[in-house]
């Protein structure tokens, strides 16, 4: 995780005393473990899709992509007392939403009650993020694409922030998953998946998925770190390394967090103009079609 601070450019905001510190990310994937890096940060859990009460992860995905937004790295302090594995925004709160299996699938139907239960739960928990490191692909059904679609659309006009992931079906272009091909919606991809790296799992060189969608919408619009990344795993005790745009998203949901913390009248809408604006590198500069890398300190930096 230090190396992806460095990338996205972090030392700014930090020294400004911004940690997310009262934004509360929603976070719908696999469920969340009890790992000692949330704390007392986990407001609330809800399974979906097996009823169960209390917090737990039967896959794993769910508690990573957590720990990268907000994980404070105490299990992996250094000898001087630094985290080596701390999330981007290490004192947000989470609240996990389970509506996928122990195999990480789902089907629409989860998604949509999780989408419902945040409406009702926003000013609860003052509910800014909602992170979706899923995706289903264009072939789903067509009348589960437009309720998925409406759903995510409609509680970003709530004023709760989306953020998708693009998916790992790269490098052809419209291969952006379901729901990140919405036009309001903030979707990310990844920035190092030209990587020949071992631990991307199986993942071939230019995973991330790439736009335009059949709307001739750039997708994704921003970029971050997805390739190796090291985060909290499910035993609640240790960390593994997991890569794909699941991981470039959140680290981009624990950016918006810190934003978020310093303006937090911002809109959506006015929060993603932000991010067009002070990207960098810029799209062009990388040769894809994107707006460019997440940075930082311009995001959080004077108005």
């Amino acid at each position: 995780m230090n190396r992806v601070k460095k990338l996205i450019h972090t030392d700014y905001a930090y020294k400004s005393g911004l940690t997310g510190k009262n934004v509360t990310i929603v976070v719908m994937d696999t469920g969340i473990a009890p790992h000692v890096d949330f704390g007392k940060r986990i407001l609330a859990f809800h399974d979906f899709y097996y009823g169960r009460i209390g917090l737990y992860d039967d896959n794993g995905h769910g508690t990573h992509v957590s720990g990268i937004m907000a994980g404070d790295g105490t299990m992996s302090r250094d000898t001087d007392g630094n985290p080596i594995y701390g999330g981007i925004a290490p004192e947000a709160n989470l609240i996990m939403l389970k509506v996928l299996d122990h195999k990480g699938n789902g089907n629409t139907a989860k998604v949509l009650e999780g989408i419902d239960w945040i409406v009702k739960k926003k000013e609860v928990y003052n509910i800014r993020l909602l992170n979706i490191s899923v995706g289903m692909l264009p072939s789903a059904g067509e009348r589960e694409q437009k309720e998925l679609l409406e759903a995510v659309d409609d509680i970003w006009k709530r004023g709760i922030m989306v953020v998708a992931a693009a998916g790992n079906n790269g490098p052809k272009d419209n291969t952006v998953t379901i729901p990140g091909i919405s036009r309001k919606i903030l979707t990310v991809g990844s920035c190092d998946d030209g990587k020949a790296d071992s631990a991307a799992k199986g993942l071939k060189s230019g995973y991330s998925s790439m736009g335009p969608t059949e709307c001739c919408i750039v997708k994704p619009e921003i970029l971050a770190p997805g390739t190796n990344i090291t985060s909290c795993d499910r035993d609640g005790k240790g960390y593994r390394a997991k890569s794909g745009t699941s991981m470039a998203a959140p680290v981009v949901t624990g950016a918006l967090a810190l934003a978020f913390q310093k303006y937090p009248h911002l809109t959506p809408a006015e929060m993603k103009l932000r991010l067009y604006e002070r990207a960098y590198p810029r799209g062009e500069q990388l040769g894809k079609k994107c707006w460019g890398v997440i940075h930082v300190d311009n995001l959080v930096r004077g108005m």
